[in-house]
């Protein structure tokens, strides 16, 4: 019998690839499209100390790119080395490389850029008597006329390498991409005027000026006006930034800016830590709209992480994430009914767009100035409530207008519970007037469900079961205790398969775990077991939930995991306590109501991110009844 021996593939030669191929490899990685091409030449140029930055498109930037700067311009001996690969001005060491304080520094992006383009040159300094003109493919140089600075032309872009070209998008879409792609150096960089054209008309220009003109003049006024500023410090950490009420989040995630030393970048650890400071303020899966900028000493991050710098790695993940979920929360802690109250209590109105003390932002030069050593940011793992206290806390919504039953007539309520533990309340202040109360005054209350209430700018609608399930819900979180959440021994234990990450951030995560009430420990190398749960959850998923606390505290901070998985059962228990609909309530319990939300954080929503109140503005209400028309 014949046995055929499978074919062997033949012995393929190493060879060395040219240099040319070699740079269009790499170009593969820098330059994906025009946008790439864009911010990598406006890098440059902000490096070079530009004040004034021209960006001209032709095609959405795939027939011409020019990107002219006013900065310190490159000396005409430097302008064959400008071109070659990894030769950059921006480092020289190891040292640099750890500490870079610059956008580029990589010294792949030119030689990138001239290996998939017709590309030029023309720089002048400011001892050139004129400019000067490289061309990279022939390698002429020739005099040119402009003043000092820079002027980078990229023409026809893949054009060596036309199947790069196929998968490009329209110029219209390309050009979105080229614009959004200046919009994030504008807005990180305030000091420099910058200025899109296409096909010879004026896109967008920004002038040099503020910080926060600058975000007013980007974003528009209406995220100014739909946002909060923030400022907060922790060693050589600094943050700053606006925060998008809740109210006002997008269903894309269109409107998320996150800069590190005036870098732009996308990091999951920082998206996360925010999303979290929102969780429990957003309906559904809207997405919140925020610009944020972090100042760091350089050598705690590591940029040199990816060819397009788009991403970072920082040295101490868990502080960063701890720090910008603690800026983000202190920024929505304020309800909107508390605004015009401060506002008038300030001897002299703030900006809406002030980010501080300080007015403004730091600039980039900011991350050279010396800092102190670096410290983590001091943090007080959260305590969840021992079972006496969850007991007291969930019934402790039923003594919530005690002071308004007080003043009503006795007959009125039947006699409250003999166990329940309510902490004393004040009386009810009695105002001046009706403008004295943010939230006004309540009238009246419709279908048992909405509670309407008369303030200063006209009529106020609150919905009474989420305005209480917030209320409830802030004090269960205020009334965490020492011990862990009570937890039910399951009769017969749940297992399931696990990956083996899983079954590591078991192990490792066990105390964890058993603070929310969750015993899980491995039966395998490839098996998980559930031995408790909380006495809480008892309808909830409990594969479902431990695989996602499971995955969170495999990524991210597990103290932050564990804080919020409290804060979902604490929002459960909140839901449950709260008053329900149809239940009637008289004027005072009404009033003890509104004045329990002006004292509330995050009093807008709900739990569940659902509005808790509108305010209909005489305005609003004279245009139902068609009034002065």
């Amino acid at each position: 019998m014949d046995v055929s021996l499978p074919d062997i593939a033949p012995t393929r030669v190493i060879r060395e690839l040219p240099d040319e191929l070699i740079s269009q490899i790499a170009a593969g990685e820098v330059v994906e499209r025009p946008a790439s091409v864009v911010r990598e030449l406006v890098d440059n140029a902000l490096d070079a100390g530009a004040t004034s930055i021209q960006v001209k498109l032709m095609a959405g930037g795939v027939r011409a790119i020019v990107v002219e700067d006013d900065g310190c311009g490159i000396p005409v001996a430097q302008l064959p080395l400008a071109l070659k690969r990894h030769a950059t001005s921006k480092i020289a060491s190891l040292h640099d490389l750890e500490s870079v304080a610059t956008m580029g520094f990589r010294g792949e992006a030119l030689a990138a850029i001239a290996s998939v383009s017709d590309m030029a040159i023309a720089s002048r300094t400011a001892d050139d008597a004129h400019a000067n003109r490289l061309d990279a493919r022939s390698g002429e140089l020739q005099p040119a006329a402009r003043a000092r600075g820079t002027s980078v032309e990229v023409r026809e872009l893949f054009f060596s390498t036309p199947a790069r070209r196929k998968f490009l998008k329209t110029d219209a879409t390309e050009l979105a991409h080229c614009v959004e792609a200046v919009r994030r150096h504008a807005l990180a960089r305030p000091d420099v005027g910058f200025a899109i054209w296409h096909e010879g008309k004026l896109v967008d220009q920004w002038r040099a000026g503020s910080a926060e003109q600058r975000i007013a003049d980007v974003l528009g006024e209406d995220f100014v006006a739909e946002s909060r500023p923030f400022s907060h410090s922790a060693g050589p950490l600094a943050l700053t930034g606006r925060a998008g009420l809740p109210e006002a989040a997008r269903s894309r995630a269109d409107q998320q800016y996150v800069w590190v030393n005036g870098r732009y970048v996308r990091d999951k650890l920082i998206s996360h830590a925010i999303r979290s400071a929102y969780e429990d303020v957003l309906h559904g899966q809207r997405q919140p709209s925020y610009v944020l900028f972090i100042e760091i000493a350089p050598e705690l991050v590591d940029v040199n992480v990816h060819p397009t710098k788009i991403e970072v790695r920082f040295r101490d993940g868990r502080a960063i994430h701890q720090s910008v979920r603690r800026a983000f929360v202190d920024a929505l802690a304020t309800s909107r009914s508390a605004e015009p109250a401060a506002e008038a209590s300030a001897d002299a109105p703030a900006s809406p767009l002030a980010f501080g003390p300080a007015p403004g932002l730091p600039l980039p030069a900011h991350v050279a100035e010396p800092r102190p050593a670096y410290a983590a940011p001091a943090y007080v793992p959260p305590v969840p409530p021992t079972a006496e206290q969850v007991r007291l806390s969930l019934v402790q919504h039923e003594a919530l207008w005690q002071p308004a039953r007080a003043a009503a007539s006795p007959a009125t309520f039947a006699a409250p519970r003999p166990d329940v533990v309510a902490a004393p309340r004040a009386a009810l202040p009695e105002p001046a007037g009706r403008d004295d109360w943010p939230l006004g005054r309540a009238v009246a209350q419709i279908q048992g469900v909405y509670i309407l209430a008369e303030n200063r700018q006209g009529l106020v609608i609150v919905d009474m079961h989420a305005a209480h399930e917030r209320v409830v819900y802030e004090r269960l979180k205020a009334r965490l205790g020492a011990a862990t959440i009570e937890s039910q021994p399951l009769l017969i234990p749940i297992s399931f398969p696990a990956t083996a990450e899983e079954v590591a951030a078991a192990e490792q995560h066990a105390d964890t775990l058993s603070k929310l009430g969750l015993d899980v420990a491995p039966l395998s190398t490839r098996t998980l077991a559930v031995r408790s749960r909380p006495a809480l959850l008892a309808a909830s998923d409990l594969v479902a939930l431990t695989r996602e606390l499971l995955a969170e505290m495999a990524q991210f901070d597990a103290s932050s995991v564990l804080e919020r998985a409290q804060h979902e059962i604490l929002a459960t228990m909140a839901c449950h306590g709260a008053v329900r609909a149809n239940r009637q309530l008289t004027l005072d319990e009404m009033n003890a109501l509104l004045r329990d939300m002006e004292a509330t954080e995050r009093a807008d929503q709900c739990n569940h991110g659902r509005p808790t109140w509108r305010q209909l503005d005489m305005r609003d209400l004279d245009a139902l009844f068609l009034r002065g028309r």
